[in-house]
């Protein structure tokens, strides 16, 4: 299969016509939104969703995002429709929210991953609102890019884990935000918050006038996916099932392990410096801030993030740094934390990112 990248200049862009042709035909296509590159496919349809699976080798029982173009569309898609739903809405629609609701019987459970919920978002990008538009239908669209790697934040890193597996690619452009969109699920008797992002916590509570919890499996190391296998095999546990995308511990990871450092800057680096002179002869990389990138002159690879403390470049620059350090032979990665918690904001959302990408392996010093 060809894979053709097409730009999108508006949302009235003729190309949309054509792309929103193939997702009626059950094709895929790529495209753009503030948070990420998605991968889309006719939602109500069970074949197109078997087909995303399959792009990106994602695990079927890891539920799809649908995307919509209009508030109304929620009633076709959700059994229920709470207030806090419509609050939630009029505040951060379009934009990079999701939300879990109980799903309608038009939905197919191939979309949702099996479960009786479905992930609702609108997001805030002319391309997608085009494409949503054209199609004529609601579309299911993870991040497009191979199950567990750094999700694209441009169409030439879609290009990268796609090429020849879809026919179609919008380019937009960067990303705007370039981690994914917040997921809260309202299906409960309290609002939680089963993936961070943009939109924080605290934003959330303020629009609700409720608290607003965070789940769990966020802030708490769960079991990777091998080790829940064996215990699943002695009897010990039941397979994690996630609930929404990227719970599965190991995510948005490069190819080189990546260890995260934790702890006063001063410290972070004194560390990392230990590493590389205690292994000169393996290629380390390094993940740091603008203010410490001088110091790292003996690894082999050195991605500034972006200056310490600034939350929102960080995060923009994350996935696209994390692949950089997939273009050489690297033995293994050391992030630094980057003040992550100085900020209210992305906090959460960076935090998460981050340890999923190093999947759990976190040192702490100072």
């Amino acid at each position: 299969m060809r894979t053709e990248v097409i730009a999108i200049a508006s949302k009235d862009d003729e190309e949309l016509k054509r792309a929103g042709a193939v997702i009626r035909a059950g094709g895929l296509v790529a495209f753009p939104t503030e948070t990420v590159y998605g991968l889309g496919g006719n939602a109500l349809d069970a074949d197109a969703s078997r087909r995303i699976y399959a792009a990106k080798g994602r695990p079927s029982d890891n539920p799809l995002i649908v995307h919509i173009s209009d508030f109304s569309q929620v009633f076709m898609l959700a059994e229920e429709v709470p207030e806090t739903a419509k609050r939630l809405a009029d505040a951060f629609w379009p934009g990079p929210l999701t939300m879990i609701l109980k799903k309608a019987e038009l939905v197919p459970e191939t979309t949702t991953g099996g479960l009786d919920t479905v992930a609702l978002r609108m997001p805030n990008h002319p391309a997608a609102l085009g494409l949503i538009e054209q199609a004529g239908v609601p579309i299911a669209a993870p991040s497009a890019n191979r199950s567990g790697r750094p999700s694209p934040t441009t169409a030439a890193h879609v290009f990268e884990d796609m090429d020849g597996k879809i026919p179609m690619i919008l380019d937009g452009g960067e990303v705007e935000i370039g981690v994914e969109s917040t997921i809260v699920d309202l299906t409960g008797e309290v609002p939680m918050v089963l993936r961070p992002g943009y939109i924080s916590r605290e934003m959330l509570q303020e629009v609700l006038g409720v608290a607003v919890e965070l789940d769990p499996a966020i802030v708490v190391k769960p079991v990777t996916d091998e080790a829940n296998e064996a215990q699943e095999k002695d009897g010990e546990a039941q397979p994690l099932r996630p609930r929404a995308p990227g719970m599965r511990y190991r995510h948005y990871a490069p190819k080189a392990p990546l260890i995260l450092v934790k702890g006063p800057a001063q410290a972070v680096t004194a560390y990392i410096l230990k590493q590389i002179e205690e292994d000169k002869d393996k290629p380390i990389g390094v993940l740091c801030s603008a203010q410490t990138a001088h110091a790292y002159k003996d690894a082999r690879r050195v991605v500034v993030a972006g200056a310490f403390g600034d939350l929102p470049a960080l995060a923009h620059n994350l996935y696209a740094d994390l692949r950089d350090f997939d273009e050489v032979d690297i033995d293994r990665i050391y992030a630094e934390d980057f003040g992550i918690a100085e900020d209210e904001n992305l906090k959460e959302a960076l935090e998460n990112r981050m340890m999923k990408a190093a999947g759990g392996h976190i040192v702490t010093v100072g």
